[in-house]
């Protein structure tokens, strides 16, 4: 379990030599600045591993560009219109750039309009840390409110509409425009962010996307990138929506074993791989990740690892980010099976039988608190998640543990 670290560029609150002194091993970077669907040159991507090849003071830090996350998957793409065609002949051209640099391992998604979404980015806890949030309410009162989507309250129970309607009225202007600027937070660090107005016009180009037409559309992307991959050596592999289940009337089809199985088969190559993230599937209490992660391990090429607690047993709920030895994922028997799947890789002999991880996300304690670093992504908060997991990995390398 190679032990990684993301970082969005010389404008993250986190430094490299923040990194360092955390024991980090490799580094998850991405050129959020470079608008999607154009080429990442050569050039951007030296001069990034430059920068966490570097410390503070110019001496060599020792860390490495190891995994991609995100080169993004344009709109176009996902629904097939505009540019799309030529926007993965950049994606391809992008991806070769990157081999030639020597970085094999890409995480992308395929979530349609956004990223990950919550509605609190600084939840505090009992304790007085701060984690993101995703409040089905709150969620409720936004859709159906403030975004004032046709049919919107079709897609909710109707105890939640109701009590979004409550809400919604309580809500002063700042409380309606800070939910708003949450939800829409779009992808951490990238060059665009959306409006409401941004988001209104894709949802209505989604209209006549179904799910299968949507699965279909990724099928086709990766028909055309993951033979190219396969013969560069290199390992892509898709994030799980987050949350897993429907939002904003949108298809969602990276949210269960079942749906990862369907683009396993379609595109069935090496490269054609996962990334196992705990925090995202471990939202639906019908997701077992450990499960999920044994039943898929042969093509995880990366792991997020995280936890939420769930506040319900329906597919849609309440959630928070949770400690990462807390939540839903029994994060000790994850790593047990991470072990297993790593000591079965190395006796077959595959190269890749180290299997890169970070702690994805992470509460704001202690001096993370007031330093502003990128939602989800504090210094010290991750510390701790990573000295954790740290600690699990180094325990199942003891022989009274390995042998038991």
């Amino acid at each position: 379990m190679r032990q990684s670290w993301r970082w969005f560029g010389p404008k993250d609150r986190v430094s490299i030599d923040d990194m360092m002194q955390a024991g980090v091993e490799g580094v998850v970077s991405a050129l959020h600045h470079v608008p999607t669907g154009t080429v990442w040159s050569p050039e951007e991507i030296a001069a990034r591993k430059d920068l966490i090849a570097t410390r503070r003071d110019g001496r060599p830090s020792s860390l490495t560009w190891d995994v991609v996350e995100s080169l993004p998957v344009s709109e176009d793409i996902k629904k097939q219109k505009g540019d799309w065609k030529t926007h993965i002949a950049n994606w391809k051209t992008s991806m070769q750039h990157l081999s030639d640099a020597g970085i094999d391992v890409i995480c992308y998604n395929f979530m349609p309009v956004l990223d990950w979404t919550r509605t609190d980015l600084a939840w505090e806890r009992p304790t007085g840390a701060r984690c993101m949030r995703f409040d089905l309410i709150d969620f409720a009162a936004f859709d159906i409110h403030i975004l004032e989507r046709p049919g919107a309250a079709d897609g909710f129970p109707d105890a939640v509409v109701a009590e979004a309607a409550e809400r919604f009225a309580r809500m002063n202007d700042a409380q309606k425009e800070q939910l708003a600027g949450n939800v829409v937070f779009g992808l951490p660090g990238a060059a665009e962010k959306f409006t409401l107005d941004d988001v209104k016009a894709h949802l209505a180009e989604y209209d006549s996307i179904s799910e299968a037409q949507l699965q279909s559309n990724m099928i086709d992307f990766l028909s055309e990138v993951a033979p190219m991959a396969q013969d560069l050596g290199m390992r892509l592999c898709c994030h799980p929506d987050d949350p897993p289940f429907p939002l904003l009337g949108l298809p969602r089809i990276m949210s269960t074993q079942a749906q990862y199985q369907k683009i396993l088969d379609a595109v069935d190559m090496p490269s054609n791989g996962v990334t196992l993230c705990t925090g995202s599937l471990g939202a639906r209490p019908d997701n077992n990740p450990v499960e999920i992660f044994k039943a898929l391990a042969d093509r995880v090429h990366f792991l997020h690892l995280r936890n939420v607690s769930i506040e319900g047993t329906e597919i849609m709920n309440s959630l928070y980010e949770d400690e990462h030895l807390s939540g839903h994922t029994d994060m000790v028997a994850m790593v047990a099976a991470v072990v297993a799947e790593e000591a079965r890789r190395k006796a077959a002999g595959r190269a890749d039988w180290s299997i890169p991880f970070r702690p994805d996300h992470g509460q704001d304690i202690l001096d993370d608190i007031g330093r502003q670093a990128q939602p989800g992504y504090p210094a010290i908060g991750r510390l701790k998640g990573l000295a954790e997991l740290r600690g699990l990995y180094h325990a199942f390398q003891h022989p009274l543990i390995a042998g038991a």
